[in-house]
């Protein structure tokens, strides 16, 4: 198991152990440009349980659903954006079809569940593409390449000094930006 894999099954074992009560979702504070305003909020709730806020920044406060708009209109080619954007339209439908409700209207811990089997899906389909893996491999590259990601939550140097290649983590503390 890596890093990355091991922190979104933190936070969604810490979704599901919130209480059972759909999240009072904040109006976006951005106007989504590739996405419509239903994926852009999905997208904001799944990048915030991806990438919590704890003693860190969280997804939203480093911009990554922003990010992942501006990459689908600009970077990415028009058949990946397509597939990421029809896999935020299949998560709603999914949540739809299992609870009788939207993504963004459930609770933390149905949402945790989706986003766990959909996570599932995506490690057993590798190495074909899934639309959760794809979205996923988006939101850590905006996560990490933020500000807040660089420099908070991997330790940041801008003049990292000798390299020691062989150091127990123990000894580092936190993942290094540099």
């Amino acid at each position: 198991m890596n890093r990355r894999d091991a922190l979104f099954g933190l936070s969604l074992t810490l979704a599901a152990g919130s209480g059972g009560y759909a999240w009072a979702q904040p109006a976006l504070g951005w106007t989504p440009t590739a996405l419509t305003a239903a994926q852009a909020q999905i997208l904001d709730v799944v990048a915030e349980l991806v990438y919590p806020k704890t003693d860190t920044p969280g997804a939203r406060e480093a911009g990554v659903p922003q990010m992942v708009d501006k990459a689908l209109k600009g970077w990415c080619d028009p058949l990946q954006a397509g597939f990421i954007k029809s896999g935020l339209d299949k998560l709603d439908a999914d949540a739809k079809a299992a609870h009788g409700a939207g993504f963004v209207a459930l609770t933390a811990a149905q949402q945790g569940a989706l986003l766990t089997r959909y996570d599932q899906e995506a490690t057993a389909a590798r190495p074909r593409p899934h639309p959760f893996g794809a979205l996923k491999d988006l939101m850590t590259i905006g996560y990490f390449t933020s500000k807040p990601g660089a420099t908070v939550t991997l330790r940041y140097d801008p003049v990292p000094g000798d390299f020691k290649g062989c150091v127990p983590m123990k000894e580092i503390g936190r993942a290094w930006a540099t």
